[in-house]
C-alpha cells in the first residue's frame, strides 16, 4: 500500500483524511496548521486534522512555514509516495512539491479552472451557478493551476447554504481522493492540463463581505446570505445595533406591486401581521430568520414578538 503525507487543516480536509487511513493507505505524517487560542479562555485548540491524526497516533507537522530546511529534510526523510494537500492554507515551495514520487495530489472545491482560490464554496453561491463539484489535481507552483486527475460534479440546492455545500463537498473530496489514489496505483490516471478559458478566481471571503447592500436585487442579497452562512454572515444595522440575517425569501413581482416597492427607499421595512420584508432594488425580500446583536438567532415571528422596531429602516454602517 502506498505512504502518504497528508496536509490540510479545517473540517473540509478531515473527510479526506479519515477516508485515506480507512481505506488502508499508510499515513507517514500529517502537517496541518498552528494550534489557536480560541473562546474567553484563550484556551490553545488543535486543528481538525491534527485531532483526527493523533486518535491515530500519527506524527503531527506543524512548521510556521514551509520555506526553511528542517521542514523540507523531515518531509524528504519520510519517504512517502505521494502528499496529498485539502485546504492547507499554504502553498508548497517546488523543491516540496518534487519531494514525493507520485507528486502532489490537491482536493480543491470547484469544477476547475473555474473558481480556482481560498473560498470556492461561498463565491459558487454568491454568483448563483447551478453545478460546482471537486476536482482532484497534480499540484504545480501556480494557484490551482495543475494538470486536473478528476472532476465530482454536484448541483447546488437552490436554498442550499455555503455551511451544507461544504459538508457535502467534503464528503465528496474523500471519495475523489480514494478513486484518484486507487486509480494512481493501477495506473490509470491521464493529467489533463487546465484551459485559461473559463478560469476564474474565487477571492478570500473577509467579514466586511457580509455587509448587505440593499441596492443590489433581491435574488444577488438572498445569495449573499446563503453564502456567508455560517461565517461571516450577512448583515446590516438595525436601531444603530448589528443584525445578522441568516435565511431570506425573495418575494414575486404581484406582492411587490401590490406593496408599492418603488415608493420606498432601499433597505426600508414593512411588517404584515408577524412577517418582516425589507425593500431591495427590484423588489421585496422576507426576512425568515435574524439575529439583534446581543440576541440568539431566531425566526422573524419571534424576534417581532419581542422586539419593537423604533426605525423602520435597515442602516448604513
Amino acid at each position: 500500500m502506498m505512504k502518504v503525507v497528508f496536509m490540510g487543516t479545517p473540517d473540509f480536509a478531515l473527510e479526506a483524511l479519515k477516508a485515506v487511513i480507512r481505506d488502508g493507505y499508510e499515513v507517514a505524517a500529517v502537517v496541518t496548521g498552528e494550534d489557536k487560542a480560541r473562546g474567553r479562555g484563550h484556551e490553545l485548540t488543535f486543528t481538525p486534522v491534527k485531532e483526527e491524526a493523533l486518535k491515530h497516533s500519527i506524527e503531527v507537522l506543524q512548521p510556521e512555514n514551509l520555506k526553511g530546511d528542517e521542514i523540507f529534510d523531515k518531509l524528504k526523510s519520510l519517504n512517502a509516495d505521494v502528499f496529498i494537500v485539502a485546504a492547507y492554507g499554504r502553498l508548497l515551495p517546488k523543491r516540496i512539491l518534487d519531494i514525493p514520487p507520485y507528486g502532489c495530489i490537491n482536493i480543491h472545491a470547484s469544477l476547475l479552472p473555474a473558481y480556482r482560490g481560498p473560498a470556492p464554496i461561498q463565491w459558487a453561491i454568491i454568483d448563483g451557478i447551478e453545478k460546482t463539484g471537486i476536482t482532484t489535481m497534480l499540484m504545480n507552483e501556480g494557484l490551482d493551476t495543475g494538470d486536473i486527475l478528476k472532476k465530482y460534479e454536484v448541483v447546488i440546492d437552490k436554498k442550499e447554504t455555503a455551511g451544507r455545500l461544504f459538508e457535502r463537498l467534503a464528503c465528496l473530496g474523500a471519495e475523489a481522493i480514494i478513486d484518484t489514489l486507487n486509480d494512481l496505483r493501477s495506473g490509470n490516471l491521464k493529467p489533463v492540463k487546465q484551459k485559461e478559458s473559463g478560469s476564474s478566481y474565487a477571492k478570500m471571503i473577509k467579514k466586511q463581505n457580509g455587509i448587505i447592500d440593499f441596492s443590489q436585487p433581491a435574488a444577488y442579497i438572498e445569495r449573499l446570505i446563503r453564502g456567508l452562512n455560517p461565517w461571516p454572515s450577512a448583515y446590516t444595522w438595525l436601531d444603530k445595533k448589528t443584525l445578522k440575517i441568516w435565511s431570506a425569501d425573495i418575494c414575486d413581482s404581484e406582492f411587490n406591486s401590490l406593496n408599492g416597492f418603488n415608493e420606498l427607499q432601499h433597505g426600508s421595512l414593512i411588517c404584515i401581521g408577524e412577517r418582516l420584508y425589507t425593500v431591495c432594488s427590484d423588489g421585496f425580500l422576507e426576512i425568515l430568520s435574524l439575529q439583534l446583536e446581543g440576541k440568539k438567532r431566531m425566526d422573524t415571528a419571534s424576534f417581532l414578538r419581542g422586539y419593537t422596531i423604533k426605525k423602520m429602516l435597515f442602516e448604513s454602517p
